[in-house]
């Protein structure tokens, strides 16, 4: 079984930054694509950054130009560094990952989600 851990959500006052960490761990072979996706309340999960295995990358425009996404693919790890928060960041951030535990399939899972909170 594969399992997508995060870490670093948080509370923190508009203009702040945080630095949001999915490990993924289990029986992995490779790693797709990885992403973050956020569910703020009342809303559809929406797409904030996506990046392939390739190092392509893909941000939401909202956060274009104040989040980062990154990868340690040697530690099954995706980064989001999300600087000069805004209250409408706020919202339940979750991890995606194409994992293959196999080389001929892929299977996406998804971490349990980390609260980030902006104040202004």
């Amino acid at each position: 079984q594969v399992q997508l851990v995060e870490s670093g959500g948080g509370l923190v006052q508009a203009g702040g930054s945080l630095r949001l960490s999915c490990a993924a761990s289990g029986s992995i072979v490779s790693i797709d694509a990885m992403g973050w996706y956020r569910q703020a309340p009342g809303n559809q999960r929406e797409l904030v950054a996506v990046i392939t295995s390739g190092g392509t990358i893909n941000y939401a425009d909202s956060v274009k130009g104040r989040f980062t996404i990154s990868r340690d693919n040697a530690k099954n790890t995706v980064y989001l560094q999300m600087s000069d928060l805004k209250p409408e960041d706020t919202a339940v951030y979750y991890c995606n990952g194409g994992i293959r535990s196999t080389w001929y399939r892929v299977t996406e899972y998804w971490g349990q989600g980390t609260q980030v909170t902006v104040y202004s």
